[in-house]
């Protein structure tokens, strides 16, 4: 029993615990985004604790040696690196738009 407590101070333990907090508040910043607006969104933070937490996940298992939790990792960042681009692509073609907009007129 001690030598199983002290197996959870192990350091690439409390970082695969820190890692699964960190993908953990992704839903919890969805959540208090959509309660806040009254209605479902995915705020980009989502993508970028995603990323951040399958890193940090991707990391552990590499170190734990598990080739399935390693895949995933892998395949989820793909998933959410792309999202993160499209996000991106979209507020430049925004700007532009903005930009390119003549001036209005002074009333």
């Amino acid at each position: 029993m001690i030598q199983q407590i002290i197996s959870l101070l192990n350091p690439w333990v409390i970082f695969g615990f820190a890692a699964q907090f960190v993908f953990f508040l992704r839903f919890a910043v969805q959540w208090y985004v959509s309660e806040k607006k009254k209605e479902s969104v995915i705020p980009v933070a989502f993508w970028y604790l995603s990323l951040v937490g399958t890193i940090m996940i991707l990391a552990y298992s590499i170190q734990r040696k598990d080739i399935v939790f390693t895949t995933a990792s892998v395949l989820n960042a793909f998933i959410y690196i792309r999202n993160l681009a499209l996000i991106g692509a979209k507020k430049k073609k925004e700007n532009q738009a903005t930009e390119t907009q003549p001036a209005q007129p002074a009333a």
